[in-house]
C-alpha cells in the first residue's frame, strides 16, 4: 500500500503543515461517508458550489480521522483539533492531482490510458479479464474517470503492481492535461469519438484533439483507422509526432486488418490479419459496439505478445460487464444489494458504502466469494479484505470459497464459511434472513445468481427500474441552479412519485438534502421506521393523526384555523412548546392555505400558540407556463407581502419557499431561503430536457407469440382487427399494473429489440397484446413500455395527461429494481 509522510505530501502539494509532519499516510479519501480505515488516512476536503468537505471535519474528527488536507480560507479552526495534522493548500483538487501524480511517478510499470466517447470501461474490464493471470493489475474502479476519480484510481498502484489500466473522461476543454499529468500513460488507446459530453465543445474535432492530449508522452497509441477524425488528427498532430501508432481497420491497410466479421444468433467470428498471421477469434456478442471494443483489446494483446491460445480461449468467454448494483426486495422484509458481476477490492469497498446507506435496517449481512483477478498475493489480499469488513458494522459475514475459508480466522464477529455456493445452499436453512440488508458480492464462477433467486421476493416479470445515479444527476443539476445558501426540500409523497419509499429517501438523506416532504402522516411514519432521521414536512396531516405526528417527530403544514387550533390544543395538553410548523399561504392556487384577509387574525393566534414557525410557503399555480408568468409574479409579490408581515412579528429566523421544480428553472429571483424539488428529480422538465436524465424504465418480457390469419381479431370487444397475417405477442402488463387503457388500440408503441411495435386491441387487466409482425422477436425477449427512448413525457402526451399521473399510477405489484454504478 502507499506510504508517505505528511511532510512528503505537503511538499508535493505546496502545502503548509500544521501538526505532526511525520505522520504516515496509507489511504486518501474525499467522501466523509466512505470510512474504511480510520488510522493512516488523509481526508482531502474539497469545496464545491453546494457541497463543502470542510464542514464534515468535526464529524470525522469525532470518528477518529486525524489527518486532513484543507483549502486556505475555507478552514481556520485548527486549535479545536489538537490531535490532528493539517496540510493547508491553495486548491484542494489541484493538491489531490499533485499527490496522485507524485505517487504515479514512483512506478515505472507500463500503464495503459484509455479515453474516447464510448467503451472505455468495457475495454478496461476485458483487458483485465484476459491479462489478470499474466500481470498484477491496478485499474480504475468501475468508471472512475473524472477529475477526482482518476487520482483515486492511480493511488491504487503499489509495489506489487505490474500493469496499470486507467480510464480518462472529460466534459470540457482543458481537463485532459490534468489527467495526463496524473496517469502518465505509456500505452494509449482512444476508442472512438461521438456525441457524449459534446455540449462544452464546438466540434467533434475539438473534443478529439482534447482527448488526444492524454497521449502526449506515450510510447504507442492504439486506435481504429476507420474513425476519420481520430486518424487524421493523430497523423497530423505535432504532439503525436514521435509516438508509435498501432491501428486497425475494416476497410484499408492497417497494422491489424479485419478481413471478415460473421455474426450468428449469439456470437461473432472475427478474422484478422496481423503481420503475416491470420487470427480467428470468436466473441459471445453480436452488437457492433462490443465487436469494436473486442478488436481494440485484441490489438493491445498482440502488442503485449500475449499467447494466442490465451487470447482465443478468453475471447470465447468475454464476460458481460454489469457496472451497476441492483437494490432488490427480498423475502422476510429484507433488502438485497445484488452486485454479483464485479468482484475486486475496490468494487467491494464501494458496495459496502452502499450497504451503509441502507438505514432502514439495524442489521447488515455480507455474502462474499473469493476474489479473483486481483493480482495480489492471497495472504495480503484476504487480510486486507478482513480489515475492511471488520471496520464496518456488519452483523453477519458469510464467506464462500477456498481462500476465504483458509483466512477465516482474520474475520471478527459472527461469521460462517463455505467452500462452494452449493455447500452454502445445502445449509441455507440454518441461516436466518429477516429484517436486514444483505450484500451479495461474488465472482462469476461462484454463480451467486442462485443465491439471489433464493433470497429474492418472487413477483411477476414486469418491473420498474429506477436509476439512482440518474436521480443524483438530476438533484445535482437543480442544485447547480441555486444560490449557495438556498436550501432544498424534496418531495417524496405518493411513493416518491411511484419510484419507492425509503430507497429514495435514503439516497436523498445520504446526499444531504435539507428537508423531505410527504402528503400524509403514515408516509412520514414509514420513513422514520426505516431509518430516515432528517426533517420531514407533512403537507396534509389529518387531525386524527396529530398524536402519531408528534410521536415520530414530523412537522405539520398548518393551512387553516381548524388545523391550527386542533394541533395547538394538543401541544398545550401535552405541554410541548416551540414545536416546528409550516404555514401555508394561498396566493392564487386556491387549494390549501390561509388567505390574505386572515393574516392579521393568524398573527394574533401565532403569538399565543405553542408553535415555532419553521417556514412560510405558498405554491405557484402555473410556474411551467410562460403565458401565466404575470400571474406567477403577482403570486410572488402577494406572498412576499404576507410572509414579510408575519416575519416582522417574530424575532427568530423563518424559512420562506414558493418555487417547485419548474419554478426553480424559470424564476431564479424567487429562490428565497428554500425551494421544493418534485417531478424534476424524476427526470421531467419542459425547460431543461437535455440536462436531466430519465430515472424510470418500465419493462417486461414476451410471454407468448402466435401467428394469426387476416381478419382475426385480438382482445376484448374484438377491437384489434388484423388486416394481414400477423405475429402477435402477449405481455404480462395491464391496467392493474398502471398501464392506462387509453394506450390501447395503437395509441402507444412499445420498444422490442429497438423496434417500435403498437399495442393491438384493448388493454386487459393483467395483459396486453403487441403487433410483432415486422420484428424477429422471440418469446422471453424484453419489452420497454417506457424508458430512455420511449419517454413518460411522450406517453403522457399520448393519453392526454401529465407525467406525474403516469408515474404514480404504476401499481405496487410491479417490482421496483434500483440500480447504481
Amino acid at each position: 500500500m502507499p506510504s508517505y509522510t505528511i511532510k512528503e505530501l505537503a511538499k508535493t502539494s505546496n502545502g503548509e503543515i500544521i501538526g505532526n509532519e511525520d505522520t504516515v499516510i496509507h489511504n486518501i479519501i474525499i467522501d466523509s461517508r466512505s470510512l474504511d480505515f480510520l488510522t493512516n488516512t488523509l481526508f482531502i476536503a474539497i469545496p464545491g458550489k453546494h457541497h463543502d468537505g470542510h464542514k464534515y471535519i468535526p464529524e470525522l474528527y469525532k470518528k477518529g480521522i486525524c489527518n486532513y488536507l484543507v483549502q486556505k480560507n475555507h478552514f481556520q479552526e485548527f486549535k479545536k483539533y489538537n490531535k490532528a495534522s493539517f496540510i493547508v493548500v491553495n486548491n484542494s483538487v489541484e493538491a489531490l492531482h499533485a499527490i496522485s501524480s507524485f505517487h504515479r511517478s514512483n512506478f515505472s510499470v507500463p500503464v495503459i490510458g484509455i479515453t474516447g466517447s464510448n467503451g472505455k470501461t468495457m475495454i478496461k474490464e476485458w483487458l483485465n479479464y484476459v491479462l489478470h493471470d499474466t500481470f498484477a493489475i491496478a485499474r480504475s474502479p468501475k468508471s472512475y474517470n473524472s477529475q477526482v476519480g482518476v487520482p483515486l484510481s492511480v493511488w491504487q498502484l503499489d509495489n506489487t503492481t505490474e500493469l496499470g489500466i486507467f480510464e480518462a473522461g472529460i466534459s470540457m476543454p482543458g481537463e485532459m492535461q490534468n489527467l495526463e499529468y496524473i496517469i502518465k500513460p505509456t500505452i494509449g488507446l482512444i476508442t472512438n469519438i461521438g456525441p457524449p459530453h459534446q455540449e462544452n465543445f464546438q466540434s467533434l474535432e475539438q473534443k478529439a484533439r482534447e482527448k488526444l492530449r492524454l497521449f502526449r508522452h506515450c510510447k504507442i497509441i492504439f486506435y481504429c483507422k476507420d474513425h476519420n477524425i481520430i486518424h487524421e488528427l493523430i497523423e497530423s498532430s505535432g504532439e503525436c509526432k514521435n509516438t508509435l501508432k498501432f491501428n486497425w481497420s475494416l476497410n484499408s491497410k492497417a497494422d491489424v486488418y479485419i478481413k471478415t466479421i460473421m455474426k450468428s444468433d449469439q456470437a461473432t467470428k472475427i478474422t484478422a490479419k496481423y503481420k503475416n498471421e491470420i487470427l480467428n477469434i470468436s466473441i459471445p456478442y453480436i452488437d457492433n459496439a462490443s465487436i469494436e471494443n473486442a478488436i481494440h483489446v485484441l490489438c493491445i494483446l498482440l502488442y503485449l505478445k500475449i499467447d494466442r491460445k490465451i487470447i482465443i480461449s478468453h475471447f470465447n468467454t468475454l464476460p458481460s460487464i454489469e457496472m451497476r448494483m441492483e437494490l432488490l426486495k427480498g423475502n422476510n422484509n429484507c433488502t438485497i444489494i445484488n452486485d454479483i458481476y464485479n468482484s475486486d477490492f475496490e468494487s467491494l469497498r464501494i458496495a459496502l458504502d452502499f450497504l451503509d446507506q441502507q438505514n432502514q435496517y439495524n442489521k447488515k449481512k455480507v455474502i462474499l466469494s473469493d476474489i479473483f483477478q486481483s493480482g495480489s498475493k492471497p495472504e495480503e489480499l484476504y487480510k486486507k479484505i478482513a480489515r475492511l469488513i471488520n471496520s464496518k458494522e456488519i452483523n453477519h459475514f458469510i464467506g464462500i470459497g477456498g481462500n476465504l475459508y483458509n483466512y477465516r480466522n482474520e474475520f471478527k464477529g459472527k461469521t460462517d464459511f463455505f467452500l462452494t455456493t452449493n455447500d452454502f445452499l445445502d445449509q441455507v436453512h440454518s441461516v436466518k434472513f429477516n429484517n436486514e440488508a444483505i450484500l451479495l458480492k461474488g465472482s462469476r464462477v461462484f454463480e451467486f445468481e442462485k443465491i439471489t433467486n433464493y433470497l429474492q421476493e418472487t413477483t411477476h416479470s414486469t418491473i420498474l427500474e429506477i436509476n439512482l445515479d440518474a436521480m443524483v444527476n438530476n438533484l445535482d443539476f437543480f442544485r447547480s441552479l441555486l444560490k449557495p445558501k438556498t436550501r432544498i426540500m424534496v418531495m417524496v409523497k405518493a411513493f416518491s412519485y411511484g419510484s419507492g419509499t425509503y430507497e429514495i429517501a435514503n439516497l436523498l438523506q445520504y446526499h444531504n438534502v435539507d428537508y423531505l416532504a410527504v402528503a400524509f402522516v403514515d408516509e412520514g411514519i414509514f420513513l422514520r421506521k426505516n431509518g430516515i432521521n432528517m426533517p420531514v414536512l407533512v403537507m396534509n396531516p389529518e387531525i386524527n393523526s396529530y398524536n402519531q405526528l408528534l410521536e415520530y417527530n414530523l412537522e405539520p403544514e398548518i393551512y387553516n384555523f381548524k388545523t391550527f387550533n386542533a394541533f395547538n390544543d394538543l401541544l398545550l395538553k401535552r405541554n410541548i412548546k416551540n414545536y416546528p410548523i409550516h404555514l401555508k399561504i394561498d396566493t392564487g392556487m386556491h387549494r390549501l392555505g390561509f388567505l390574505e384577509n386572515e393574516i392579521d387574525e393568524l398573527i394574533q393566534h401565532l403569538k399565543k400558540s405553542n408553535f415555532k414557525i419553521q417556514s412560510i410557503f405558498s405554491h405557484l399555480a402555473a410556474s411551467e407556463e410562460p403565458e401565466h408568468d404575470d400571474f406567477s409574479k403577482q403570486q410572488y409579490e402577494l406572498y412576499n407581502k404576507i410572509s414579510g408581515k408575519i416575519i416582522n412579528e417574530f424575532d427568530y429566523h423563518i424559512i420562506r419557499h414558493i418555487l417547485n421544480s419548474s419554478g426553480i428553472e424559470r424564476f431564479p429571483e424567487m429562490q428565497l431561503e428554500m425551494v421544493r424539488l418534485g417531478i424534476g428529480l424524476y427526470g421531467v422538465s419542459l425547460t431543461n430536457k437535455d440536462k436531466l436524465q430519465n430515472i424510470s424504465t418500465l419493462k417486461t418480457r414476451i410471454s407468448q407469440i402466435k401467428e394469426l390469419d387476416k381478419k382475426e381479431t385480438v382482445g376484448y370487444n374484438r377491437k384489434g382487427k388484423l388486416k394481414a397475417r400477423s405475429r402477435i405477442g402477449i405481455i404480462p402488463v395491464g391496467y392493474a399494473d398502471g398501464l392506462n387503457r387509453k394506450t390501447g388500440n395503437g395509441n402507444w408503441k412499445m420498444l422490442v429489440n429497438n423496434n417500435y411495435v403498437p399495442i393491438l386491441g384493448n388493454i386487459c387487466m393483467d395483459m396486453c397484446m403487441l403487433d410483432l409482425t415486422k420484428t424477429s422477436a422471440k418469446e422471453g425477449d424484453e419489452v420497454e413500455i417506457f424508458g430512455d427512448q420511449n419517454t413518460i413525457v411522450q406517453m403522457a402526451k399520448c393519453i392526454d395527461t401529465i407525467p406525474y399521473e403516469v408515474l404514480t399510477n404504476i401499481s405496487q405489484r410491479v417490482k421496483r429494481v434500483y440500480f447504481k454504478d
